[in-house]
């Protein structure tokens, strides 16, 4: 059998796919956590919280609706999309023209009440959530066996993380978002609402964190507390990719699901920690991330 360092390749090749489709979600709630911070400089830390909705939305659908995970698919990123256009109308509008600290704070103080609701609701334990028929069963690639699931994952995330930088930095509705950011007045002039923009904007970003927590949900199981064990990591996704930078998010969230998945196969022990020791060394490098632009 082939080795690499002693390593099995079969096992060096798996360890690769799964770190592959753990950065999958790494780059959907970055790319969200991305587009919130870069076009309206607020510091999102609800976002785990608002992924946890996602799939505790998938869950009660399914449950209580009948609703299988197709429709869940579309319907919890809106559900929690409005729920984001709420917050963003009657709380972030308040402090937008406040410093980073503030909004960091609220979004703090509103991940904490949501996860405190659904776990004296729901406990910690986790719930089940089937994988949807269409999408059970596994690959035989020779070196693994995949599953179909999460196959899907991968793809899907692949196609949705590059749609969105695609409309935001080549289309001309991201070119007028990014206008609206940098020179609200100007681009209200030409007629545009503004305010609706921004909204949308922040609603658009949570909804790709609803989105990856119903795709997560039938890997990780629905808990209260899917959300918070991951927006650290998430958080150091963007810092390394560049704050506010749509490309870093997603090329970070991937190549970082890639160094965790084979850390944990050469140096097992530090692959909790892994992350971590590159943002440090990207920060002492290059203060602004690797995509990030100087003020």
């Amino acid at each position: 059998m082939t080795t690499i360092l002693g390593i099995p390749m079969q096992a060096l090749l798996g360890q690769i796919l799964i770190g592959l489709i753990n950065g999958a979600f790494y780059a959907l709630l970055s790319l969200g956590l991305a587009i919130i911070f870069g076009l309206l400089n607020i510091i999102n830390f609800a976002h785990g919280a608002l992924y946890m909705l996602g799939a505790f939305a998938a869950w009660l659908l399914l449950n209580y609706l009948g609703v299988n995970y197709w429709g869940a698919l579309i319907l919890s990123p809106f559900i929690v999309g409005v729920l984001a256009v709420a917050m963003e109308r009657y709380m972030l509008r308040r402090i937008y023209k406040l410093d980073h600290i503030y909004g960091l704070l609220l979004t703090f103080g509103t991940a904490l009440l949501i996860e405190g609701v659904f776990r004296n609701q729901f406990g910690v334990s986790g719930l089940a959530y089937p994988i949807p028929a269409q999408l059970q069963g596994v690959q035989n690639l020779g070196f693994i066996f995949l599953p179909n699931y999460r196959a899907w994952v991968l793809v899907a995330s692949l196609f949705i993380c590059f749609a969105t930088w695609f409309l935001i930095e080549k289309t001309r509705l991201g070119s007028y978002l990014r206008a609206a950011t940098e020179n609200p007045k100007l681009v209200q002039a030409f007629g545009i609402n503004v305010p609706l923009m921004i909204t949308l904007t922040y609603a658009f970003g949570v909804a790709l964190a609803a989105l990856a927590g119903v795709m997560a949900a039938p890997i990780y199981q629905v808990s209260p507390v899917m959300g918070s064990n991951i927006i650290i990591v998430v958080f150091a996704v963007v810092v390394i990719g560049g704050m506010g930078s749509i490309l870093g998010a997603i090329v970070s969230g991937f190549g970082l699901g890639l160094i965790e998945g084979l850390t944990k196969v050469f140096y097992p022990e530090a692959s909790s920690t892994v992350i971590f020791v590159v943002m440090a060394i990207v920060l002492l490098v290059k203060p602004t991330g690797l995509f990030g632009r100087a003020e």
